[in-house]
């Protein structure tokens, strides 16, 4: 019975080494894919239209995570078993997002795109240490509200920017006036739409699905107890 069961863990232990390879491996493809378009400058618009290759660059990730994680249950139990405490921390790297606010005042960014890009983003960083202790302390903190709605906060975030950032592009000559975020869509700013932040986001969906997996398991146990008694 105990060697039925090592061989049970040895090919649950090779399958996922597969599938974290092939993740790494996909991983790679994208952010190469994604520097030699920025540095290119192939996803940089023409002067007064919309940045739509640098837009393709920050959601067609996301959107083939969603696919991948719907549609294999290989790759879906590999996100459901990474460490969520590692998630969260990866998300501290977002203070960095400061540097907006240090680029407007040189007059590289506009205002309308760098304070909501930048304090959100710092908000999110600063506060993801203090996530993290609070997952490590008490690890049904993931199947609170307030986790839920940290990451989805996160996540707004992104929308919020991205949206200033398309509507500051020079599409509408009155919001960006003299300063434009056409920095966003060159090298090397234009890494930060088309890799960071699709891969800070899938991390933020990682951690929501095993957030939302947890709860279901407490139900479910919940709902047994119930029926049992």
């Amino acid at each position: 019975m105990k060697e039925e069961h090592d061989m049970e863990n040895n090919r649950h232990s090779g399958g996922s080494d597969r599938q974290s390879l092939v993740v790494l491996a996909a991983v790679a493809v994208w952010f190469t894919a994604a520097l030699a378009l920025v540095s290119t400058g192939f996803v940089r618009p023409a002067a007064g239209e919309p940045p739509l290759g640098i837009l393709l660059a920050a959601t067609a990730p996301i959107l083939a995570f969603l696919a991948w994680y719907g549609g294999s249950r290989a790759f879906r139990e590999w996100v459901l078993s990474l460490d969520l405490r590692l998630l969260v921390m990866f998300q501290g790297w977002r203070v960095l997002g400061g540097m907006f606010l240090v680029l407007m005042t040189f007059g590289l960014l506009p205002g309308l795109f760098a304070w909501p890009a930048g304090l959100g983003d710092v908000a999110v960083g600063v506060t993801a240490p203090f996530v993290a202790l609070a997952l490590l302390r008490r690890p049904g903190f993931a199947l609170s509200r307030n986790f839920l709605v940290w990451n989805l906060l996160g996540i707004f975030d992104f929308i919020v920017a991205v949206g200033t950032g398309v509507s500051t592009s020079g599409m509408f000559p009155a919001l960006s006036q003299d300063v434009t975020s056409g920095a966003m869509n060159a090298w090397p700013l234009g890494m930060i739409p088309g890799f960071l932040v699709p891969m800070f986001t899938l991390m933020h969906l990682a951690a929501i699905f095993q957030a939302l997996r947890l709860r279901r398991g407490v139900t479910q146990s919940f709902e047994a107890d119930r029926i049992a008694a």
